[in-house]
């Protein structure tokens, strides 16, 4: 016997038995939003500096982030626009400037990350906000928060705009790691010390790194 199957048209969502299928034209932006952070999980978390055109800093954290390659050493970031749909700092800072620094966000750090999320006004430094402090980088004009262990020194490769986001892809070319997060023996970084948080779903869901397991390859 085949499997029963209910439509219901106005939402794009038809139940099978044992399953649910989503037909991505016929759904809200908001649907689409909750079945993607529900099921694209866990996510690494990008929290981004800029510098804007006044030199002042700007920090804001993003889940739609991953690495895309090694030779040469790409990140993209996804990012949407304000409530009133004008562009977020963090865009109008890469596009002006054309730089911006990754700080690897760990579980001491994870509250003032979710605060530095707010929607200051524009031009208001999130690090100052919510008390924490800007360290120098190495390539690229926009600071590293000092606090945070690990940051990836980003230029601008590209920007497209696809409908209300920004894909913003760009080239690593530097990185830099704290000594106590580096074993020189090995020449390897202790990332199960370091504790670095991902994003899961719902407005509130995050996850620790804790629990991890190996599978040996052939």
């Amino acid at each position: 016997m085949g499997s029963m199957v209910f439509l219901l048209p106005l939402w794009g969502i038809v139940f099978r038995e044992h399953a649910m299928e989503i037909d991505f034209k016929s759904v809200t932006a908001l649907e689409r939003y909750q079945f993607l952070t529900h099921t694209v999980v866990p996510r690494p978390i990008a929290w981004v500096t800029t510098v804007n055109s006044e030199g002042k800093v700007n920090a804001a954290p993003f889940s739609f982030f991953n690495v895309f390659g090694s030779n040469p050493a790409v990140v993209a970031l996804g990012i949407g626009t304000r409530r009133d749909n004008s562009p977020k700092d963090t865009v109008r800072n890469i596009s002006n400037n054309g730089e911006f620094v990754i700080n690897m966000v760990t579980e001491k750090l994870a509250k003032k990350m979710v605060q530095t999320s707010f929607e200051y006004a524009h031009g208001k430094s999130e690090l100052e906000a919510v008390g924490l402090s800007a360290a120098p980088s190495i390539s690229v004009a926009p600071p590293r928060i000092a606090e945070s262990p690990v940051h990836l020194e980003c230029r601008r490769l590209s920007i497209q705009e696809i409908g209300v986001n920004r894909l913003i892809l760009g080239t690593v070319v530097h990185g830099g790691v704290d000594d106590e997060f580096y074993d020189t023996d090995s020449e390897r970084i202790l990332t199960d010390k370091i504790g670095p948080v991902g994003r899961m779903h719902g407005p509130a869901g995050y996850t620790r790194t804790h629990d991890l397991f190996e599978i040996k390859r052939p």
